[in-house]
């Protein structure tokens, strides 16, 4: 199995944590999933905490220390403040697969704005109320297919 792995010349604008924890995981030789079994949170949602997108609750910080081996205090004071996030990726993106996840979203975006409108409404999905999930399929020929579910609450405009 391969694992995630960061190279910090790449991603200058990530948080001082971010080394810290694809440190320990490459040292522990940890899987996003397997860390996410380990801390109880959804294996996106972990690696977003790596990448300085997503809060680490006192729980999270708590778990990731004892099984990363790294020293509580120094994740804690990494991972208690706010995280700033979208800063991470320029835009338009060049790592190959983040850029088509951008391209499905300039190909698709008004398509998906269209449906989304037509059945709730006018108004948006939320990426705070918000939970996602990356799930591997293979068909009968044997090929692999990603598979991406978004699931956002639906906030609708108000009028004032």
């Amino acid at each position: 199995m391969s694992l995630a792995t960061l190279d910090t010349t790449q991603h200058p604008n990530l948080p001082a944590s971010s080394a810290t924890l694809f440190s320990a995981k490459a040292t522990k030789a940890l899987s996003f999933e397997q860390i996410a079994q380990h801390i109880g949170r959804n294996e996106v949602a972990t690696a977003a905490i790596f990448y300085g997108q997503a809060k680490a609750s006192p729980e999270d910080i708590e778990k990731l220390s004892s099984l990363l081996d790294i020293d509580h205090e120094t994740l804690k004071a990494q991972l208690s403040g706010f995280p700033d996030r979208g800063r991470s990726v320029e835009m338009p993106p060049k790592e190959p697969l983040i850029y088509r996840l951008y391209e499905i979203v300039q190909n698709y975006g008004y398509a998906y704005k269209a449906v989304l409108n037509e059945k709730f409404g006018d108004g948006i999905m939320s990426a705070i109320s918000f939970s996602t999930k990356v799930e591997k399929e293979t068909d009968e020929q044997g090929n692999n297919w990603a598979v991406i579910t978004l699931r956002g609450k639906w906030l609708p405009f108000s009028r004032f």
